[in-house]
């Protein structure tokens, strides 16, 4: 059952999604035989299926290698785009933050407080080339900046 949705109907409505989130001729394996970046796929599923309009991304491609890493924020840039869900996204890496955000929220020590809000205008669709940017570079030479200042 899943937030009183009887299991059978649940199980339907992944199906349906099943192929966009990547998982096809996976519906029927236990967790631990996906890769990374299916568990997160899975776990992204889960959270369109229980409706939130927003999702918190707790630092969600930090266990994966550069490469699944890169297809995921690219799939995830795609989702959004498809369901327009609202998206917070916890990182530490900067470059992430820039290619996937539209606005940034930098954070104090402990206890957090705002330090920094940062608006990512940069045309969309954004792609890892777009670190080549110069305007990518200024942005993200201004995150650095406010990241080192003690």
């Amino acid at each position: 059952e899943l937030r009183g949705v009887a299991r059978s109907e649940a199980r339907q409505k992944a199906l349906e999604h099943i192929e966009t989130f990547g998982l096809k001729g996976f519906e029927n394996q236990y967790p631990f035989v996906l890769s990374g970046g299916m568990r997160q796929r899975a776990s992204f599923l889960r959270s369109v299926l229980l409706h939130q309009e927003v999702m918190l991304l707790d630092e969600p491609f930090g266990a994966l290698d550069a490469l699944t890493r890169h297809q995921m924020q690219e799939w995830l840039v795609n989702l959004w785009r498809k369901l327009g869900n609202t998206i917070i996204l916890v990182t530490h890496d900067t470059d992430e933050a820039l290619l996937l955000s539209d606005k940034i929220y930098v954070l104090s020590a402990r206890p957090a407080k705002i330090v920094m809000s940062l608006d990512v205008d940069l045309p969309r669709p954004r792609t890892h080339a777009t670190v080549t940017e110069p305007k990518f570079a200024k942005l993200k030479a201004k995150l650095l900046a406010q990241l080192h200042e003690k």
